[in-house]
């Protein structure tokens, strides 16, 4: 049975009968199921505090409210390519977002070059390659061990000396907790905007991390000012619903989901769809 449903059924029925069932709502039970949610018990509490107040808000418009109402769509360059700079911590999906992102741009019509510039994971060049190759991208990247800034550098010399529409780069999966490893994205940044203005920071997010996610978010977003989430893992064993605490709290909007494993299994951000799916788990 979804969590959500009995709920989402009650508040329904309650807003077409001039709200006279809130009183047999239990209160508490709604927000243990919204912290199972991974909504964390602030944000949950929020919640059923504006539904008590509002007779006539529904579950569904109360959970859409917490979402940001900035711009969802790519920031784009003025002139040259639109540099993407991704970024997350291992495990989160970061390199495999890189080449849907990459290849959803290319399904465009636009020219796309990926650029693997985490040279500290095995392999982690490997895989960008396959993915460039499956889908028509051209990919960059340093040795083994190269200093991840100046193959960013030179992977976005290269898409500008091709006129290429789009820059992707793929940075290492830093664990948050290590300062050291965080400034090191910052100076990628920076190296970067020698070359060209970084349009757009991603952050990768896997959706089964919960309330952890929050802490990577805001973390990242100190390192590198990121201004767009990629929720990933949305595959019906998780939840999600940590998206709406960090939209709440750092105000930066989730632009892409992935869903699966397929190159086809990414898009761009729905907030009604995301809601509705949320409330059907």
């Amino acid at each position: 049975m979804a969590i959500f449903s009995k709920f989402s059924s009650l508040f329904k029925r309650a807003h077409e009968s001039a709200a006279h069932e809130r009183g047999h709502i239990d209160w508490q039970e709604l927000e243990s199921t919204l912290i199972s949610a991974d909504l964390g018990p602030t944000l949950a509490h929020e919640v059923a505090q504006q539904l008590k107040e509002d007779k006539k808000l529904s579950l569904h418009g109360a959970l859409e409210q917490l979402l940001v109402t900035k711009e969802r769509q790519l920031n784009l360059a003025v002139a040259g390519p639109t540099v993407i700079l991704v970024v997350g911590v291992n495990g989160s999906g970061k390199t495999t977002s890189v080449g849907k992102l990459g290849a959803l741009l290319a399904a465009q019509g636009k020219s796309v070059v990926v650029v693997a510039a985490d040279t500290f994971r095995a392999a982690a060049r490997e895989q960008l390659e396959t993915w460039a190759a499956r889908s028509g991208l051209i990919c960059f990247g340093g040795n083994d061990g190269a200093d991840p800034a100046a193959v960013a550098f030179d992977g976005v010399s290269q898409a500008l000396e091709r006129g290429a529409d789009y820059v992707l780069i793929d940075t290492a999966g830093r664990l948050h907790t290590k300062e050291g490893l965080m400034d090191q994205l910052g100076k990628i940044r920076r190296v970067v905007e020698k070359r060209a203005h970084v349009s757009e920071v991603l952050l990768v997010l896997d959706g089964s991390t919960g309330q952890n996610a929050l802490a990577q978010a805001e973390n990242f977003t100190a390192a590198v000012e990121v201004t767009g989430l990629v929720l990933t893992k949305l595959d019906g064993s998780t939840r999600g619903g940590s998206a709406l605490a960090i939209e709440r709290s750092l105000g930066i909007p989730i632009k892409f989901v992935g869903t699966g494993e397929g190159v086809g299994d990414f898009s761009p951000f729905s907030p009604e769809g995301y809601i509705s799916g949320l409330l059907s788990q």
